[in-house]
């Protein structure tokens, strides 16, 4: 697994337009782990990847409805079975923590990069995601030098008045011993 030109190696590509350019694009120092499913408690189905290329189907789903128009993305998602999908390159500022705050700076999706799991606050994630995630963390800190195991926050840590995620179902601990820094 490697990095080039802010692309990961072992990850499908599919661009999403909900990107843009970082104020810096050298100050990458955070890694912000998210989850989400569409619809929400449900897995697979590939609404996740249409909701970050804004080709989500409003009528598929009442839930759609609420999100369709949302212009949103992450730099990669690991799915159930642990298959990544990188939507915008690590160089590049994706739309994926919103209002938030860490260290006493704001808006973290300038110096930050983030990860979807699929999954819910509640319902374990797989061992295949676990892996996958503590793969991909190590090769973005060989690359990033600024981004620390301290340095690895879930959405709930800079955005605590509106989100909740990974939530209680993420075993930080077990995440921590599959890394190898």
């Amino acid at each position: 697994m490697s990095i080039d030109q802010g692309w990961l190696s072992t990850a499908m590509t599919l661009a999403s337009p909900n990107a843009d350019l970082r104020p810096d694009e050298s100050d990458i120092s955070l890694l912000v782990i998210h989850n989400i499913s569409l619809p929400p408690g449900q897995f697979g189905g590939g609404h996740i990847t249409e909701l970050f290329t804004n080709t989500l189907d409003p009528t598929a789903h009442s839930y759609f409805a609420e999100i369709a128009d949302f212009k949103v993305s992450a730099h990669l998602l690991i799915d159930r079975k642990g298959i990544v999908t990188q939507f915008v390159p690590f160089e590049q500022r994706a739309w994926h923590a919103g209002v938030s705050e860490f260290d006493s700076r704001a808006a973290c999706n300038d110096f930050s990069i983030g990860i979807e799991l699929e999954g819910t606050d509640t319902q374990p994630y797989t061992d295949a995601q676990y892996i996958q995630l503590a793969a991909v963390t190590d090769c973005l800190m060989a690359k990033y030098p600024a981004l620390t195991v301290e340095r690895i926050v879930g959405h709930c840590d800079i955005a605590p008045d509106r989100k909740t995620d990974p939530g209680p179902a993420f075993d930080w601990a077990y995440f921590r011993t599959l890394l190898r820094t």
